[in-house]
């Protein structure tokens, strides 16, 4: 007996259920964010207004120390790493059980906009927010009305 790939060509739509079908975790059909890995990688919102940029990572689960971001020049790296272990004991069995969770993510900020010195972070609720203020003379300004002579 031989094991052929089948051509699913011909039938449209089909080749789409098997393929999530093997190539996802039983119970999980919408991991979405998951790396070709299998690793996490959290979900970010970025915005922009007139005096700074908000960066959002949805992060639950973590701590606080669990977090390490750096400013590199221009260069903003968000990483963090966690740590589990567990061991149960009991007469005829033990069991131990252990994880590891890591991510990385790196956003390049404009040149000679950010106020490097007053930038912030909080973590609460499984939220990391952080406000990265511009710099006085990168605000936008409002709207001037030139008079004309």
């Amino acid at each position: 007996m031989n094991l052929i790939k089948r051509n699913w060509s011909n039938m449209p739509g089909v080749p789409n259920l098997f393929d999530d079908f093997f190539n996802r975790e039983l119970f999980n059909w919408g991991n979405n964010n998951y790396s070709s890995t299998s690793t996490t990688v959290p979900s970010v919102n970025i915005m922009e207004n007139a005096d700074a940029y908000e960066v959002q990572v949805a992060a639950p689960g973590m701590e606080k120390n669990d977090f390490q971001i750096k400013l590199d020049g221009n260069l903003l790296t968000i990483s963090s790493s966690k740590q589990d272990s567990s061991e149960t004991k009991e007469k005829n069995f033990t069991r131990r059980e252990f994880s590891y969770q890591s991510f990385q993510r790196s956003f390049e900020l404009p040149k000679d906009v950010v106020d490097q010195e007053n930038i912030q972070a909080k973590y609460e609720n499984g939220l990391l927010k952080l406000t990265i203020p511009k710099k006085e003379e990168a605000k936008q300004k409002p709207p001037r009305l030139i008079e004309i002579t």
